[in-house]
């Protein structure tokens, strides 16, 4: 088998079973685990899988810059932010992350809401504005231009000393053995952050978000208290999830 065959092959395995085993793959082929390695490398490089430890699973298409990523799975994001706006209570204090769902989350709030929220993205700050009973608590830090929020040690150091009631967070990926992921380093140090100081975590991910991982791991599935999805989410994928134990909540 040629190699470009050998690279369809192994996406073929990926869409099917959502995973690679490199070893079970060279049994298979009568290939050595090496050579399926390479591959692996290579088909990684070019952003067509994550790999991991033993083999490789589906990678995230979630890893584009903001302005991109606003026109994907919109319809989505606008039924998953009206269903999170519901979640916030009056009086609640709300760690809100940044990204293009949760910002359709604020587009959805009631407009008397009485709340606190609490967030890292500018962008997120900016447009709750809007939202006049709304306290604003906006956390600083090094912009990460690319999803537009602030990151660093700075913006650490500000969250450790804020208790909330509730975490809406985004991920790139959500997976049952990868756990929840995303695609920087430092990103995921603020998330888990985040994830510490909530009474209570709820992750909104749309479809092309599930089943797939990204190089930054944040925690395992576990740790959230619910996942939010919409209808369109496929239950293969939601089921192991179910069966470790997570509540997922669907988006009307």
């Amino acid at each position: 088998m040629l190699t470009e065959q050998r690279k369809q092959h192994i996406l073929a395995i990926l869409k099917r079973d959502g995973q690679v085993v490199a070893k079970a793959l060279g049994q298979e082929l009568g290939l050595s685990e090496d050579t399926i390695r390479r591959d692996l490398r290579e088909l990684a490089r070019a952003g067509l899988l994550q790999r991991v430890h033993g083999g490789a699973l589906p990678a995230s298409p979630a890893v584009a810059p903001l302005a991109r990523r606003q026109v994907l799975q919109v319809e989505e994001k606008q039924a998953l932010g009206q269903a999170a706006a519901q979640l916030i209570q009056p009086g609640q204090v709300v760690f809100v992350d940044g990204g293009t769902t949760t910002l359709q989350m604020v587009r959805h709030l009631p407009a008397q809401l009485r709340a606190t929220i609490v967030t890292h993205s500018p962008v997120i700050a900016a447009a709750l504005g809007d939202h006049p009973e709304v306290e604003v608590v906006s956390i600083g830090g090094r912009l990460f231009k690319h999803s537009m929020v602030n990151v660093g040690a700075a913006a650490a150091e500000a969250i450790s000393r804020i208790r909330a009631d509730l975490y809406l967070m985004g991920v790139t990926g959500v997976h049952v053995e990868a756990g929840l992921s995303t695609g920087d380093l430092e990103e995921a140090y603020i998330k888990r952050a985040l994830l510490g100081q909530a009474a209570e975590t709820v992750a909104l991910a749309s479809s092309d978000k599930l089943g797939v991982a990204s190089a930054y791991a944040i925690a395992p599935v576990t740790a959230l208290s619910a996942l939010l999805v919409t209808a369109s989410a496929p239950e293969t994928v939601l089921e192991p999830l179910r069966v470790a134990g997570l509540a997922v909540h669907t988006a009307a």
